[in-house]
């Protein structure tokens, strides 16, 4: 009997990634639509982020509980079918409710309950896959995240440019037709059997190892140190830094996508001869330069350079931890990727909620106006700023975990990967 060809697993994870893309980055994409249409603030920006996150969030929860039970491709399916379905929403409902809000709250509940089911599907059935370079694979799987990202952002934006802003609602409807196929892929291609339930690590074991926490805690810095930038920078480049819509996406989302897409493929290539702890210390505080970068210097050129570069620094954060993880604690299988999963989701919640509450909150405060004036900022400029510069903590916090981690002890399984 032959053995199974499993390029087209991959070729279906790959495309999971870059539809998650879409969960995450399109409605940002329109959030200046969406301000001018439907009078949002920027508070209710950044809770559609969160609101989107943390139904990531639950959606993880239940799939830790009982994925083993519904079975990867089953699951897979569903939420790719759960993306379509929203992504159908987004364009129908805020046109036709009463409140255009609930609407968009509506449509993002339903496209984040399929991008949380195709977050903590994928990794594990790459991680499952026959070969060696484990490291590698991860990070080129989720290089996938970022050039979807790169993708969602350019022909978006485009879109925007040639069709105009009012015809908004067709972007949903184009971007559905990814995870409809993708959902038809996952029918058919072949997947690596996984542990069974009963020889996986339990979770009540893993839960009570402090490499495994430490790791818990570096996946919510890694998800709100790249999503606080991803989330706010086309926003920021047009509010802040007065570069029209087109050519501000281009130089700093954009960008910050590809520096990110570019750190993610290149480790997939060369990563094995990396040391992952080193990376990700250097990481951490090549992501605190850059926030600084962003938030204090005067000339918009320097500015995206940081918003772009900060895209390189958080390139290898959430990937690396999920194999500092899956390397350590072999058998946690689909459970554990969960609730790494579930940790990511927070940080990727709180992040730029953070962001869009501290920017309003900035907005009204003497002493940030003061700064405002003497900077020749408005208030809405320096709220930005101020709000970006809180999420600053994440990557200082991870910078000062990671050094505490260094001093503890892994699993020797561990020891050649990290």
């Amino acid at each position: 009997m032959s053995k199974p060809n499993y390029r087209s697993t991959l070729y279906a994870c790959y495309l999971g990634y870059i539809t998650q893309a879409a969960v995450v980055n399109l409605s940002p994409i329109l959030f200046i639509i969406y301000q001018n249409a439907f009078g949002l603030s920027f508070e209710k920006l950044g809770r559609l982020i969160l609101i989107n996150f943390v139904t990531q969030l639950l959606t993880d929860l239940m799939a830790v509980r009982y994925i083993n039970r519904i079975g990867l491709r089953r699951a897979a399916i569903i939420g790719h079918l759960c993306a379509v379905a929203g992504f159908i929403m987004m364009s129908t409902l805020p046109r036709i409710l009463p409140s255009p809000y609930t609407g968009l709250v509506i449509s993002a509940v339903v496209y984040a309950i399929g991008g949380g089911l195709i977050e903590v599907l994928v990794s594990p059935t790459v991680d499952a896959l026959p070969g060696e370079a484990k490291d590698a694979a991860m990070s080129l799987l989720h290089s996938f995240y970022s050039w979807g990202q790169v993708a969602v952002m350019l022909l978006s934006t485009l879109f925007i440019r040639v069709f105009g802003a009012e015809n908004w609602y067709w972007l949903p409807l184009l971007w559905g037709i990814v995870p409809a196929f993708n959902a038809w892929l996952f029918s058919r291609v072949p997947l690596a059997p996984m542990p069974d339930e009963d020889e996986q690590t339990p979770l009540r074991t893993l839960l009570v190892r402090p490499l495994f926490l430490l790791a818990m805690l570096m996946m919510i810095c890694s998800g709100a140190a790249e999503q606080a930038v991803a989330q706010w920078s086309s926003l920021f480049a047009e509010v802040a830094l007065g570069i029209p819509k087109l050519l501000g996406d281009v130089l700093g989302p954009v960008m910050f996508a590809v520096c990110m897409a570019i750190g993610r493929t290149a480790y997939g290539i060369w990563g094995e001869r990396l040391n992952l702890r080193r990376t990700l210390l250097f990481s951490a505080a090549l992501c605190i330069a850059c926030y600084a970068m962003i938030v204090f210097t005067h000339s918009p050129a320097l500015s995206l350079i940081g918003v772009a570069v900060s895209g390189l620094a958080v390139c290898i954060m959430w990937p690396g931890m999920l194999r500092v993880a899956s390397s350590t604690y072999p058998l946690g299988g689909t459970p554990m990727f969960g609730v790494l999963a579930i940790m990511g989701d927070v940080g990727c919640a709180l992040g730029p909620w953070l962001t869009g509450l501290v920017s309003d909150s900035a907005q009204s405060l003497a002493v940030t106006l003061a700064w405002a004036m003497g900077a020749g900022w408005d208030a809405e400029q320096i709220g930005l700023r101020i709000g970006l510069l809180s999420a600053v903590i994440f990557p200082v916090v991870m910078l000062v975990g990671l050094m505490f981690w260094r001093r503890g002890k892994a699993k020797p399984a561990a020891e050649s990967n990290i």
